[in-house]
């Protein structure tokens, strides 16, 4: 009797020590994601695996309980940013109608969603330059230093060789007006043709003609006097036309033709000649020399000159015209600011011109020429900021030394009927016979 006593107790002990065993067991611990960056795990709750009932976190990477808390809080890297879609942006300046206004453009990638429009180059632009993770290496030294000028006239001893910097709005070359001894840009006198082609007639009004690229335009046809420009250019998408440049001049008078032209060029330096000449097919020399001339035996009347050592050409017929022609390159901060999308392989060297005339009849035309002429009237819309003339049919022709556009002149022979024409001092001087 007593053993089966003692054997009831001890069972009972047994069942008590085991629910006391089971009642102090820690029930597993449960753990949720917190981070919205993972939406797939956000809120998520498991539990606690059995190595560590109380003590895990969730991985919202791999939305798993681990036990290592160090490496659970190590903040997970951010998940991949989806790319921002581009903001379409219009030109809403009733001043650029009917040529840019309420155009639609897609902002560059390099601003998705801040940009709006340059209506005067009709192009989208960045509101704030793009940020770079190193800065940019610093550009070359032609780009930052501006060219030098003085004054070549002795008859103004005070000013007389006096160097001075070329003005911000024409870096690359310039004048010195020995008058007044300050600097001044050859591309805003009558009769100027630079940059993308900005024209400064013989009235003294500024527009622009963009052409098409690879192609050739009259800028000035006469009795005795043909001028064609061969334009190049790149095309912008986000365009109806082409950003072009004057690359090369077929001039013909009386039986001869002078082309004078840009080479291509990757890198750009001042320093080494880009300018290519010839005279009735042959090519020409001009020693790397300020002031060294060249003159044909068959045609003593003309004369090339450089005004600089490289990249500056004074081609002259005496009576008839006078050509001051720059050879310059698209710097990369013309680039970045027009969004020309100039490339390394390639500068787009070209001509930046000066024309005086001295003996333009009164049917002169072309591009340019057309300005001189006697009943003139012009077609420039006043007060627009980027006035454009068009009539790309009327001035296109065929070859550089062609004379087949629409609006030729040339025969060859002088005519009776002049007017001595000359862009200097301003507006274009008119002296009718």
């Amino acid at each position: 009797m007593k053993a089966q006593t003692i054997l009831r107790l001890c069972v009972c002990a047994l069942l008590f020590f085991s629910v006391v065993v089971a009642d102090g067991t820690p029930k597993a611990k449960k753990v949720r994601c917190k981070d919205k960056n993972y939406p797939d795990c956000y809120k998520t709750q498991l539990l606690c695996p059995d190595s560590c009932l109380r003590t895990c976190v969730l991985d919202c990477a791999s939305c798993q309980p681990v036990c290592n808390a160090s490496l659970a809080l190590t903040p997970p890297p951010p998940p991949p940013q989806k790319p921002l879609k581009a903001m379409k942006v219009r030109c809403k300046d009733k001043k650029f109608r009917p040529g840019c206004f309420n155009q639609q453009f897609f902002c560059p990638s390099t601003c998705p969603r801040s940009c709006e429009v340059d209506c005067a180059s009709c192009q989208p632009v960045c509101k704030i330059a793009p940020p770079v993770a190193t800065p940019p290496p610093p550009p070359p030294q032609t780009e930052t230093s501006p060219a030098k000028a003085f004054c070549k006239n002795k008859l103004y001893p005070q000013c007389y060789r006096q160097e001075q910097n070329c003005p911000s709005a024409c870096p690359n070359q310039c004048e010195v007006d020995c008058v007044t001894c300050s600097p001044v840009c050859d591309c805003n006198k009558p009769g100027a043709v630079c940059q993308d082609p900005r024209f400064v007639g013989g009235d003294g009004i500024t527009f622009y003609f963009h052409g098409k690229k690879d192609q050739e335009f009259c800028l000035l046809s006469d009795s005795n006097l043909h001028i064609n420009a061969h334009f190049i250019g790149k095309r912008n998408e986000n365009m109806r036309r082409d950003f072009t440049w004057v690359q090369s001049l077929g001039i013909i008078f009386d039986n001869h033709q002078l082309y004078i032209g840009a080479m291509k060029t990757a890198i750009w330096d001042s320093a080494v000649d880009r300018v290519e000449l010839s005279f009735n097919g042959e090519p020409i020399f001009v020693p790397e020399t300020e002031g060294a001339e060249w003159k044909p035996k068959t045609a003593p009347e003309v004369s090339i000159r450089r005004s600089r050592d490289t990249n500056a050409i004074v081609i002259e017929v005496e009576g008839n015209f006078k050509i001051k022609a720059n050879v310059v390159p698209i710097t990369s901060r013309e680039s970045f600011v027009h969004n020309y999308a100039i490339t390394s392989d390639d500068c787009f060297a070209h001509l930046d011109i000066g024309f005086t005339f001295f003996s333009l009849s009164n049917d002169v035309n072309g591009v340019l020429g057309q300005t001189y002429a006697g009943n003139y009237t012009s077609r420039v819309k006043m007060g627009v900021t980027m006035p454009v003339l068009g009539g790309d049919k009327d001035f296109a022709s065929s070859s550089l030394f062609s004379t087949d556009c629409a609006v030729a002149r040339f025969n060859g022979l002088p005519d009776s009927s002049m007017n001595i024409a000359s862009g200097i001092n301003g507006r274009g001087v008119f002296f009718k016979k």
